[in-house]
């Protein structure tokens, strides 16, 4: 047997080796300064525990075969603007519109191959009730397909009209396919509804499953955050809400109902909307694309209104910092009025620098977050961030109705970003979101209108008042920032 100084050497050896394997890597891959130091730190001062931390969450591995799949379709699916006929309605002069449009535009065109579309009609939809009763009316209209993509699917209430929808569809001869994501869908994934699908002719798949073995393979905390309706290739929805009735959803979380907004589409942006579920779709099946864009009908597509949209899909492997550079383009596009509302606020630096900046030169910054959040540490790392924005001049806005769950920005009433992403690294980093860049004096208008109801049913929040919260409670909230990254 070893005696207890031969074991005490191999632990150390075995640590040191460990640190240094890890920290070759964190150096080749060169994440940002503090991030890397930050995780050598906890690799070497927490033996075994922080290499099995890092290699649980230090990276945003997606796995060689998603990796290789999501590759093949970025170039074939996300540069869809093959798909859209070529008219005056679709193509966008920019002349007409404004520079920073422009210049977003390039970015996106850039990474994504995604650009921004003119002829779209965009209807607002705020009151959840009415949404999935609309949702469910598209879908009893289908002749010829569905596709679907949810981060959460639950049974109950005015959400099970939905699904019913798409039995009665699959019925008469409509090819419905449905994904959604394995993790945050869980509890739905054990109910008799996905079985009550497949036997009705839908095909049902999990996004992203995890498991034990994937594990060891990929990071089991990158999510399908998209929420995503095509029917017919004529008509999409997108937006902040999972397909849940509020009444039903979490209804004993203590935060009240879940405040969303959700956009219909009928135009050329539906082209884009429709390839990003169709590559999802693909990834997760190994599925070839030609014959699921054969059943999407994008030929269909025609002008629906005036509005231009960029859809912006963003994911590891997929976009990079993309959805980053496209906010901090809106903040600092930003001359007159910045409006924001998100239900999580851990922001990037550079973002929470941004929306300082654009209050210390003058802007007028509006912040609307939820009272309550459904999870203590992120109510308490969010509350972190707000002094300092307090200070620079940001005016920030209580939620007093529920989980205000909508996620859109209005830049001084031209542009709008509207979609899933929250203002957290969470949405930036590690989820597969989507979000459509809006440039049309109506919708952006309408949701602004929107956004001034969220304002009107919330607490501003007075600086002196929140500097002089008990020491324990600003201690607590401070301490749980550092867990930003993983939030």
């Amino acid at each position: 047997m070893l005696d207890p100084l031969h074991l005490l050497s191999f632990g150390l050896l075995l640590h040191l080796l460990t640190v240094i394997g890890i920290g070759v890597r964190v150096i080749t891959l060169r994440p940002a300064p503090g991030v890397g130091l930050a995780w050598l730190l906890v690799v070497a001062f927490v033996p075994a525990a922080g290499a099995v931390l890092y290699l649980l969450f230090g990276e945003r591995r997606v796995g060689r075969l998603r990796a290789r799949r999501r590759a093949a379709q970025n170039e074939a699916i996300l540069g869809s603007a093959a798909a859209v006929p070529k008219t005056s309605e679709a193509a966008v002069d920019w002349a007409k519109v404004h520079p920073e449009g422009a210049a977003i535009d390039r970015m996106v065109r850039t990474v994504l191959k995604s650009p921004a579309l003119g002829g779209n009609g965009m209807t607002l939809f705020s009151d959840s009730a009415k949404c999935l009763q609309a949702i469910a009316a598209d879908v009893d209209a289908a002749t010829t397909s569905v596709f679907m993509a949810f981060y959460i699917w639950n049974e109950g209430g005015l959400a099970d009209g939905v699904l019913e929808a798409l039995v009665r569809a699959a019925g008469r001869g409509v090819k419905c396919r449905v994904l959604v994501d394995a993790l945050g869908a869980r509890p739905w994934w054990k109910t008799a509804q996905p079985e009550r699908l497949r036997a009705a002719g839908v095909q049902v798949r999990p996004a992203l499953p995890t498991s034990l073995l994937r594990t060891l393979a990929t990071r089991t905390d990158l999510r399908l955050h998209r929420k995503i309706v095509v029917v017919d290739g004529a008509t999409a929805w997108t937006g902040s809400m999972n397909l849940v009735d509020p009444k039903f959803f979490k209804a004993d979380a203590g935060v009240g109902p879940w405040v969303d907004a959700m956009v219909r589409i009928q135009g050329y942006a539906v082209v884009p909307l429709a390839a990003t579920v169709i590559a999802d779709w693909s990834v997760e099946t190994g599925e070839p694309t030609e014959p699921l864009f054969a059943d999407a009908v994008l030929d269909r597509v025609k002008a629906g209104g005036p509005a231009i949209a960029q859809v912006v899909p963003t994911g590891p492997g997929q976009s990079g910092d993309l959805i980053l550079q496209v906010l901090l383009s809106l903040c600092y596009a930003a001359r007159e009025e910045l409006v924001l509302t998100t239900p999580y606020l851990i922001p990037d630096d550079s973002m929470f620098r941004a929306l300082r900046g654009a209050a210390e030169r003058g802007v007028r910054v509006e912040l609307i977050v939820p009272e309550r959040v459904d999870s203590f540490l992120v109510r308490h790392a969010s509350r972190s961030y707000l002094v300092d924005l307090l200070r620079a001049g940001v005016r920030v806005h209580l939620f007093r109705g529920g989980l205000l769950h909508t996620k859109s920005v209005t830049v001084d009433g031209k542009t709008a970003l509207f979609g899933t992403v929250n203002l957290d690294m969470r949405s930036i980093w590690l989820n597969y979101e989507v979000s459509l860049v809006v440039h049309d004096p109506g919708f952006v208008g309408r949701l602004r209108a929107l956004q001034a109801t969220y304002m009107a049913d919330s607490d501003p929040v007075d600086l002196a008042a929140w500097q002089a919260r008990p020491f324990a409670r600003r201690f607590l909230e401070d301490a749980a920032r550092l867990a930003s990254p993983l939030l």
